[in-house]
């Protein structure tokens, strides 16, 4: 049994990989369409064509390695300054150039000539290549709300799961009571497992981060709290002692290793499947957003953690860069977690809305291969020929990009090489999850 869910959550990740891919070319295809590019193929995947049909002027197809999609649009690249498309030096740099300017004339046919992608407009250019991570991001709010708002996430609740029978200063970094330790609020107001805090202070509150925040301010203080217990609302009175606890920062997080002097009143909070109203999930999720933007920032610095765990035994962190495989992986275990079946649905459903929200951030590095570099190189010809309109100079012409097809091919190559060291750590030391 374990074994048939594993595979179901492979599938069921697989399945979303599949459209979150053919959605993002899907944003390419019909905003190029829009703006009259003609557009020969529309496929997803790589390698051997699998199925394929062709409707009115592009052929819609899948292919055997689901690592991606293209269109391909004709005209990506202006011709060179002499009006020619094929190659003309024996030059490696110049041949790479050259290849790809010829690539992106192929299939020209004619009429073709007011249908070339570099014909239209940067602004054109730029909402076409924008579109297909725009999808992606697209995608992952939509899967994120369905999850926050419609399955809830776990998180600590104002239920009370323990009492602290003491005051122990968090920095000591113990749990067990000394002579000299005075009891804890908590314990002292008569409070108990179980106990559902329902008002703090004459403050009701339902919200974790809240109440927290709450007795962190109320150090000293005498204080009412209202708790249902079994049904029936009680009223204790306590008062919160001073203690040196974990600083959490302005969003709410605990900041490890660093103390700050707070209320304290001596309880561990259950945690429990808490949805979320529409601000809070925004929230949430631009917290996640900026998450990832620090984990892209920080993924050179772990390339040698995890190079040491697939070829030196180390262990592989938890926010360790993780491919598809990986990923996949990770799909299949969830199914076999002892939790609901709604709440491994609602963690799969997550893994493939931070699938899409990578693929959004990962694709507008201005960078090519990437979409973002074609961004950039449509804004800087925009620049190029608004200054030139400016200064009443000759117009500058399309900026070409193929002439930074050298530096593609690079960038490719590294992003082939980390995608086999990712590969090689998700087989011989994978991520997992409990």
């Amino acid at each position: 049994m374990t074994t048939l869910m594993m595979i179901l959550g492979i599938v069921v990740f697989a399945v979303g990989l599949l459209v979150s891919i053919a959605w993002h070319e899907l944003g390419h295809l019909s905003t190029a369409k829009l703006f009259g590019i003609r557009v020969p193929q529309y496929m997803v995947g790589f390698g051997p064509t699998i199925w394929s049909r062709k409707k009115g002027e592009t052929e819609y197809g899948v292919k055997a390695i689901p690592l991606g999609g293209y269109i391909r649009m004709i005209g990506m690249f202006p011709p060179g300054d002499d009006g020619r498309i094929q190659a003309r030096s024996t030059s490696p740099w110049r041949g790479m150039i050259e290849d790809a300017r010829s690539a992106a004339f192929e299939e020209l046919q004619p009429g073709d000539e007011t249908r070339l992608f570099y014909t239209r407009k940067p602004w054109k250019r730029v909402i076409v290549m924008f579109a297909g991570p725009f999808m992606n991001l697209i995608l992952a709010i939509g899967l994120f709300l369905t999850v926050l708002m419609g399955f809830g996430i776990q998180q600590q609740t104002t239920t009370v799961s323990s009492i602290s029978p003491c005051v122990i200063a968090q920095s000591e970094n113990r749990d067990t009571c000394k002579k000299s330790d005075p009891p804890s609020p908590a314990a002292a107001a008569g409070m108990k497992a179980g106990d559902k805090i329902v008002a703090f202070d004459g403050r009701r509150t339902d919200d974790w981060n809240t109440l927290s925040d709450l007795i962190r301010d109320s150090a000293g203080k005498d204080v009412t709290i209202v708790v249902d217990r079994k049904g029936r609302e009680l009223t204790l009175h306590a008062k919160i002692a001073t203690n040196m606890l974990v600083k959490k920062d302005a969003g709410g997080a605990y900041v490890q290793g660093e103390y700050v002097k707070a209320g304290f009143l001596g309880f561990s909070a259950a945690t429990g499947v808490v949805k979320q109203d529409f601000g809070e999930s925004v929230t949430w999720m631009t917290d996640r957003v900026g998450d990832a933007v620090d984990s892209l920032v920080a993924l050179p610095a772990k390339i040698p953690a995890l190079w040491d765990a697939a070829f030196n035994g180390a262990p592989r962190a938890p926010d360790s860069p993780m491919g598809v495989v990986g990923a996949a992986r990770v799909g299949g275990e969830i199914f076999t977690l002892d939790i609901p079946a709604s709440q491994q649905l609602a963690m799969a459903v997550f893994l493939v809305a931070g699938f899409n929200l990578s693929l959004f951030l990962f694709n507008m590095l201005p960078l090519l291969p990437l979409d973002g570099g074609h961004i950039a190189g449509a804004l800087w010809e925009s620049l190029r020929r608004n200054v030139a309109r400016v200064l009443r100079r000759p117009d500058p012409g399309p900026f070409d990009v193929a002439k930074l097809m050298p530096v593609a091919y690079v960038v490719a190559g590294i992003f082939i090489c980390f995608t086999v060291l990712v590969l090689i750590a998700d087989v011989v030391n994978p991520v997992r999850i409990s």
